[in-house]
This record gives structure tokens, C-alpha cells and sequence, in this order.
């Protein structure tokens, strides 16, 4: 015989945790909704009053003034929205050249505080003290006002083999001009990385199943380099180049790096290589030395030890860190419009904004690129570390 258990009549009084928390819950929603409103209303009022007119029709008028750096056609007729794609590029552009040095000295400076020579240590751990107490904006000024202000002038500029110019102007360096042969050339070089990493995959399945180890890189070395030497001989040249040269007081022709992308490339590279550095040194440190010994017992070479024992092992302590430390050049990007650098904040949050007066337009368009950015290199990063995490058996 079934018992049935009686059934408890629901306590809706205050002194019921359940009900005490849903209307909190309903508190809590109802003010931060009044208060959006509220906000809403108030901007909405004070544009009324000021005759400013909302919504992003602005993007379609002519900006009517000059940028110094673009990366594409520009001119001074050009609508806000091609500044808007001039300075998502200029942005992007130094971000991802920051990264690339950030990354590149910070990995040997990483490995230097790990070295057994008492003077590369000691070198190591002088530059990470000295760089990463110093603000980045000052980095950026000792850089810009310091040196490259300093350096001579277009008609006493530093050259190179009459091909590259340094000076107070910038670098001047040859611009490539599409050639007739590029569509060859391209397909003749990922055919060549496509067969180099072919005849990879195979090498290192014959060694699996014999032992027998066959290099790839002799066989790739002469492909990368045959097989778009043919292409150009056959299809004609892939680039041509045009030649900086000085005219009057200035270089015209070929390409200008403007100093300010110089000042805060090195600037910010510098300043988030101490830190990658330090990551770098805590992931193989958090290596069990365990590892250290038993490579060496196998009679493998220091360097073939650390790309190929310790490196794989020490990544999934390094890359979150190193995510952060991207996302940190990316941010300090912005710091670009302290020495005129047209990025994102200097050109829309700051030149369109002062023309226009659309300032919630501008800044949240600012604000979006940078949060876009931020996303996507934060999914990449957790892409390649989901990769390369060490699966457990």
C-alpha cells in the first residue's frame, strides 16, 4: 500500500529564502533598466537642446582633412568611413608588428634569465627590471622626442646601399608594384610549401615505421626556391619596385614609415617583451626538471630538449598569460595619439569627433573596434591552446 506524502503548501511570505532571492532579483533588474532609461532619456534631451542630430548618416560626408599614414588610396575628400577603414588598418598594423616583436624578444629574453652564463643573466634581468618600471607612455616619448627627432635630416639622411633612407621623416623604403607574373609566382610558392609539407608528413611516417630518419628541409629549401625562380622566368617578374628619392626637401616615391609608428612599435614592444619574457621563464620553470633528465639520459641536445621536450610542455602554462599580454599591446595602442600617430582614438575619437560632434556615435565605434580586436585574438589564442593542450590517456 502506497503512502502518499502530503503536500506542503508553499510559503510566499519574506521570510522564505526563495522568495527573498527572485525579489531581489527583480529589485535589482528593475533599477538597472530605470537607470538605462533614465540615461537614454537624459542623452536623448540634451542633444535636442544642443541641435545635435544622432544616428551615423555622418559617416557619408567628406572629412576634408589629410592623414599621414594610410595604408590604402586616401585623400582629403575621402568620407569619415574611409577614415574609419584608415584607422582600423593603422591600428591593426602596429598591433600586429607589436606583437611580433613583443613576442620574438621576449621569448629570448625568457630564455637568457635561464641561462647558465652568469653575464646573459645578469643582462636579462637588468633589462626586464629597468623597462617594465618605466610607464609606457614615457617609453613612447623617450622614442619619439629623444631619438628619432634626433636623427638627421632628408638631406643628410642615413641610406643604405642608396635603396633605404633614415631620417628625421621616417624610413623611406621601396614600395613593391604588382607585376604582370604575380599570380604565378603565388601559386608556384604554395606548391612548393604544399609538397615541402607533404613530403614532411611522409619523413616522419617512414621514421615511425623504420627509424630511418630523412631530413625535409634540403628538398623544401630547393623547391621554395626553384619552383618561383621558374615562374619568374616563364611569367615575368612578380613585383617591381619603386625606389625612394630625395626631391627638394623630402623623399617622394616608395614607402615612408612615419616616425610615430616607429617610436610606438619600439615602445611598446620593448615594454610587453619584459613581461612575455618573465611568462616565458615561469612556463619552462613550471617544466618538472624530471623532464630536464630524462632528455639528457636519451643523449638529446640541449636545444632539440627545449623545442621538443620542455617548449610543448611549458605552453599551456604560457599562453593564457600571453593572451592577456596581446590584448594589453592592442589596448596600449591607443596611446598613440600622444605623439600624433593616426590610429582609431586620434583620427575617430578625435578628429571626426571634434568636426562632427557626434560623440556617442564615434566612441562607441572606437570602443567597438577595440572590444572586436580583443575578441577575436582571444578566441585565436584559445583556439591554438585547445590544440595544443597535452591529452591525458
Amino acid at each position: 500500500m502506497r503512502h502518499h506524502r502530503p503536500a506542503v503548501k508553499a510559503d510566499l511570505s519574506f521570510s522564505n529564502p526563495s522568495v527573498r532571492a527572485w525579489l531581489y532579483q527583480i529589485v535589482a533588474l528593475a533599477f538597472v533598466i530605470g537607470m538605462a532609461a533614465y540615461l537614454i532619456h537624459n542623452t536623448v534631451s540634451n542633444l535636442d537642446s544642443r541641435g545635435i542630430t544622432s544616428g551615423f548618416a555622418f559617416l557619408d560626408r567628406s572629412a576634408g582633412f589629410g592623414i599621414v599614414q594610410h595604408l590604402i588610396d586616401y585623400d582629403q575628400g575621402d568620407t569619415y568611413s574611409k577614415v574609419f577603414v584608415v584607422g582600423l588598418l593603422n591600428t591593426l598594423l602596429v598591433s600586429v608588428l607589436c606583437i611580433v616583436f613583443a613576442t620574438f624578444i621576449g621569448f629570448f629574453v625568457g630564455l637568457a634569465r635561464l641561462s647558465d652564463n652568469w653575464l646573459v643573466r645578469k643582462l636579462s634581468t637588468f633589462y626586464i627590471e629597468t623597462f617594465r618600471n618605466i610607464p609606457p607612455m614615457l617609453q613612447i616619448f623617450f622614442w619619439y622626442f629623444a631619438v628619432l627627432r634626433n636623427l638627421p635630416g632628408p638631406r643628410q639622411a642615413l641610406d643604405a646601399f642608396g635603396l633605404i633612407y633614415l631620417s628625421n621623416r621616417g624610413l623611406s623604403l621601396p614600395a613593391p608594384i604588382v607585376g604582370e607574373g604575380l599570380l604565378a609566382f603565388t601559386a608556384a610558392v604554395l606548391l612548393a610549401l604544399l609538397v615541402s609539407a607533404g613530403l614532411h608528413r611522409y619523413n616522419k611516417m617512414h621514421q615511425m615505421k623504420t627509424g630511418q630518419l630523412r631530413r625535409t628541409w634540403p628538398v623544401a629549401i630547393a623547391l621554395i626556391v626553384a619552383l618561383p625562380a621558374a615562374a619568374h622566368a616563364i611569367f615575368g617578374a612578380a613585383l617591381h619596385w619603386d625606389i625612394p628619392a630625395l626631391h627638394g626637401f623630402n623623399f617622394s616615391g616608395g614607402i615612408v614609415l612615419i616616425p610615430e609608428l616607429a617610436a610606438l612599435t619600439l615602445a611598446l614592444s620593448v615594454y610587453t617583451s619584459v613581461f612575455i619574457a618573465e611568462i616565458i621563464r615561469s612556463g619552462i620553470q613550471s617544466v618538472p626538471f624530471g623532464q630536464h633528465e630524462a632528455a639528457l639520459s636519451l643523449g638529446l641536445p640541449k636545444q632539440v630538449t627545449l623545442r621538443q621536450v620542455i617548449v610543448p610542455q611549458a605552453l599551456r602554462v604560457i599562453i593564457p598569460p600571453l593572451t592577456s599580454q596581446y590584448l594589453n599591446i592592442v589596448k596600449n595602442s591607443s596611446l598613440a595619439a600622444a605623439i600624433g600617430y593616426p590610429d582609431m582614438v586620434s583620427l575617430f575619437a578625435g578628429s571626426v569627433l571634434n568636426q562632427t560632434g557626434q560623440a556617442i556615435e564615434t566612441i562607441a565605434i572606437t570602443m567597438s573596434v577595440y572590444l572586436a580586436i580583443s575578441l577575436a585574438i582571444s578566441l585565436l589564442m584559445n583556439v591554438y591552446n585547445r590544440r595544443i593542450a597535452l591529452v591525458e590517456r
